[in-house]
C-alpha cells in the first residue's frame, strides 16, 4: 500500500497536512505518537496536536518501538499517521539506541507493510550549523534518516507555509 513522507520546517503545517490526507483516505485511522511528555512545554504541544484531530482516531504511543507499533494488529488495514520521526530519532539518540539499525528496521517495514502510512518529519538541514557536537550529530542523523525514508516512500511532500510541494510520486 502507499506510503507518504511529509517534510518541512517547524510549524510549517506538516502535521495538519498529514491529518487532512489521512482523513480524506479513510475513517479507519490510527495516530502513532512519538513524543515523550517530559516537560510542560511538550505536554502543551501534545494537547494542541490532540485537539487538531477529529473524532475517529485511535492513538498509539511509540517513543522508541516504532516498528513494533506499526506492525501491531491495531494498525493493519488502517491509515496510519506517524508524527514525528524527528522526535523518534531524538528519543533513540537519548536512549543510546542504534539509529542505523532502527532506520533499517523502519525502512524494511515500509517496504513490506500492508496499510497506508503517512510519516511526518522535520527538515533540519536548512538552518544554521548547530554549535554543539551533539546538535551536529543530530542534524546529520536526521538528514540521513530523511533520505532513507524518502527513498522507500511512494510519495514525498515538502510543506512550507502550510502549502504542500510534491517532491516524489
Amino acid at each position: 500500500m502507499p506510503s507518504t513522507f511529509i517534510l518541512g520546517g517547524a510549524r510549517s503545517g506538516k502535521s495538519r497536512r498529514a491529518l487532512q490526507l489521512a482523513e480524506s483516505l479513510s475513517t479507519q485511522r490510527v495516530f502513532v505518537a512519538t513524543a515523550e511528555p517530559l516537560d510542560e512545554e511538550m505536554k502543551a504541544r501534545i494537547r494542541h496536536h490532540k485537539s487538531e484531530r477529529k473524532s475517529g482516531w485511535d492513538t498509539i504511543e511509540a517513543h522508541l518501538e516504532l516498528v513494533d507499533a506499526l506492525s501491531s494488529d491495531n494498525v493493519s488495514n488502517k491509515v496510519c499517521v506517524v508524527d514525528c520521526l524527528t522526535l523518534w530519532l531524538s528519543n533513540l539518540m537519548h536512549h543510546e539506541r542504534d539509529v542505523d539499525l532502527e532506520t533499517e528496521r523502519l525502512c524494511g517495514h515500509l517496504n513490506q507493510c500492508a496499510g497506508t502510512i503517512i510519516l511526518v518529519s522535520n527538515e533540519v538541514g536548512l538552518g544554521l550549523v548547530p554549535e554543539t557536537p551533539l546538535g551536529r550529530a543530530f542534524r546529520d542523523a536526521q538528514g540521513r534518516l530523511n533520505q532513507r525514508v524518502a527513498d522507500v516512500c511512494d510519495t514525498v511532500e515538502f510543506v512550507a507555509a502550510g502549502l504542500p510541494i510534491k517532491l516524489k510520486g
